[in-house]
């Protein structure tokens, strides 16, 4: 996400590397590379040229600490600047009513269906009660598509195949959803491939007609410029409460992020970052600025461990680890849990440093398929007490999941060092003897 401005911009705060202080000449320098990466990332020339110049009006008038050096001292205003560009704040969504209503807009392909079962597993974990609306009549596929996203979430689809009215459809599905005690309505919507009069006409009739406490407009991220001119389209249409950026863990420009607040003025709510249904964050202006500037997000890093987190399961795991009981399906729900959260590339750029670390590094989506099929080839005996795995089940367990006996030796030894340090930690004492000896080990070597 972001990796080609993210390069730039660190190249640009270089030419202040080593200097004293901040002087016209040397900030100038700096924000003329900045400016050039903006545009690189295709933000609009006069909202770039607006940015440098805020960043250059503010350094201009800072003292830098002894402590601090120009280049960071400038990061820091840029980090600033870029949050309060792309709107300042996290904004939220508006579940008022009963039942929440929200109207999806956007053009066909930029993932507007995959948006609405997202949105309805996000707003279930609110504690709603989710009712998906197949309002688009004229995608063949769109009703099963959004029945098939349904059935992977446990969620009621509300269809009529039969008629071809959308607006009474919508009406119809906000009548069944109070009917039936649901409290939010999710209405998908048809797109087109091109922004157009009757397309705008049909949708400004639908929200006319139920009046949603969310309109929400879904754009592809990777289309840049267009994509803001397109939410500028619908904006000035239907007033829309919001944008959602998909497939941004495609877009290694980001200038769809950067500039659509400066020119519709309406804030970014979401942001998809891949197929899974789990794959949705809310967009935090604060948080996106310290990615960008290769700071990390490590918050929403924390945010999605939360929300795979299960209190009662840790409570059964801790017991596990404290009676030396922790074996390889623990391991494997674990592994589980992870995965839930995300890209796994995605998640490394959250981590300070890592990120730019590991930018050229290809790591898939499948990175623990090995891990799941060693530990899938042992019988249940051997995930409960991995202790009696000798060396004839080890070949057997090698064979069985198409590894080699070294690749299931390393597994073996990874988990024993995860289970001894997983214990360690539970236990205090051995806890603090150990920080005691770092920090002996730590004095010794000054």
């Amino acid at each position: 996400m972001f990796e080609n401005l993210s390069d730039k911009l660190e190249r640009a705060f270089k030419v202040l590397k080593g200097q004293g202080q901040i002087t016209e000449i040397n900030v100038a320098e700096t924000m003329k590379e900045v400016r050039r990466a903006l545009l690189d990332a295709d933000v609009h020339f006069k909202t770039a040229k607006e940015f440098t110049d805020r960043v250059k009006a503010k350094a201009l008038g800072q003292n830098v600490l002894t402590s601090v050096s120009p280049g960071q001292l400038l990061t820091k205003i840029t980090n600033d600047e870029l949050a309060e560009l792309m709107g300042g704040k996290n904004a939220g969504i508006n579940l008022s009513g009963n039942p929440t209503v929200v109207l999806m807009s956007g053009l066909q392909g930029s993932g507007k269906t995959t948006f609405s079962g997202k949105l309805a597993n996000y707003i279930r974990k609110k504690g709603k009660r989710v009712l998906l609306t197949a309002a688009d009549v004229y995608r063949p596929a769109a009703i099963d598509q959004l029945e098939t996203l349904g059935k992977q979430l446990d969620i009621t689809v509300y269809a009529e195949r039969e008629n071809k009215d959308p607006v009474s459809i919508a009406k119809n599905a906000i009548a069944y959803a109070k009917q039936h005690g649901f409290t939010a309505v999710i209405i998908d919507t048809a797109g087109r491939l091109a922004v157009d009069e009757k397309m705008m006409d049909e949708i400004a009739a639908i929200k006319k007609a139920i009046n949603p406490q969310e309109t929400l407009f879904v754009v592809d991220a990777m289309t840049g410029q267009d994509a803001v001119n397109t939410a500028k389209a619908f904006n000035d249409r239907l007033n829309i409460d919001g944008v959602v950026l998909t497939k941004l863990d495609g877009d290694t420009r980001g200038g769809a992020a950067l500039t659509i607040r400066s020119v519709v003025d309406k804030p970014i709510k979401f942001i998809g970052t891949g197929e899974k249904m789990e794959a949705l964050d809310e967009f935090h202006p604060d948080r996106m600025a310290g990615r960008i500037l290769g700071m990390g997000d490590v918050v929403s890093l924390v945010e999605r461990a939360q929300e795979q987190f299960d209190e009662t399961q840790a409570r059964a795991l801790n017991k596990k680890i404290a009676k030396d009981q922790f074996g390889f399906d623990d391991f494997l729900d674990q592994i589980g849990q992870i995965k839930k959260m995300g890209n796994m590339k995605d998640l490394m750029g959250m981590i300070p440093g890592v990120g730019k670390a590991m930018k050229n590094m290809d790591i898939p989506d499948d990175a623990f398929k090995g891990i799941e099929a060693i530990i899938k080839s042992m019988t249940p005996e051997e995930r409960k007490s991995p202790s009696v795995i000798n060396g004839s089940r080890r070949a057997r367990i090698a064979k069985g999941s198409g590894n080699n006996i070294e690749a299931v030796n390393k597994l073996m030894k990874q988990f024993d060092e995860t289970r001894k340090m997983m214990k360690m930690m539970g236990d205090k004492s051995k806890m603090q003897a150990m920080m005691q000896r770092m920090q002996q080990a730590q004095g010794m070597r000054r």
